[in-house]
């Protein structure tokens, strides 16, 4: 009992809430630009904005008892409405998930029902799955960070981190917070943005648009 308590006391004994915890590294991209003046924003908000890519690495950690380490997971979504703006609902909204063919059932399942909870709603509507090879690579700055994402054939992004050139207007700021909870996330320029796969009825490819976050996550 003694030495119990002199472990526990350490903190050489994980906490209930230590244990399941799940960390790793989040990108995302919109239809719409998210680090944007006023002026853009507007032209853009109830025309585009309607579609995403959200993808996360689990660095460590399990959901619903699963351990998902080293594992990632994407969806894509088609909304009703520009995503973030407060006086439209995205809903009804669709997503094709994307999991890691690393992943076990079991894995693939918890994975998918990782993002539905990271995604607040907007996953919760699934018209297809796909099982494919997905590489995430995230690098981390104080002031900024950039991204890439292999997702099979369906999704690619590839993100460096805003500079003076991407201010067309002088006010810029993130006009769109991300569609998740991070612990940290920097807006970003994707270089390439693309979906090509089935289920939302519509594809896409966009160069240079400063439409990205990139982060990190514990939950």
């Amino acid at each position: 009992m003694r030495k119990f308590a002199v472990l526990l006391a350490l903190g050489a004994l994980a906490s209930p809430a230590a244990a399941a915890e799940i960390r790793g590294d989040y990108l995302e991209t919109r239809s719409a630009d998210v680090w944007t003046g006023p002026c853009f924003a507007n032209g853009e908000t109830g025309l585009v904005g309607r579609e995403a890519i959200m993808a996360w690495r689990v660095e460590k950690g399990a959901w619903l008892g699963v351990s998902l380490d080293g594992l990632s997971v994407v969806g894509v979504v088609k909304a009703s409405a520009t995503l973030g703006d407060p006086f439209a609902s995205p809903y009804p909204a669709k997503a094709v998930m994307i999991v890691d063919e690393k992943a076990t059932t079991d894995q693939r399942a918890a994975l998918v029902a990782f993002a539905q909870e990271m995604g607040g709603g907007i996953l919760d509507t699934v018209v297809r799955t796909e099982v494919a090879p997905i590489a995430l690579n995230v690098s981390h700055g104080h002031h900024e960070a950039k991204g890439t994402l292999q997702a099979g054939e369906v999704a690619q992004v590839e993100t460096r981190a805003v500079s003076a050139r991407d201010k067309h207007c002088g006010n810029e700021d993130v006009y769109y917070p991300p569609l998740t909870s991070t612990d940290h996330a920097l807006p970003a320029v994707a270089i390439v943005d693309r979906f090509s796969g089935e289920g939302l009825g519509v594809s896409w490819t966009t160069h240079d648009k400063r439409n990205a976050f990139v982060g990190s996550f514990s939950r």
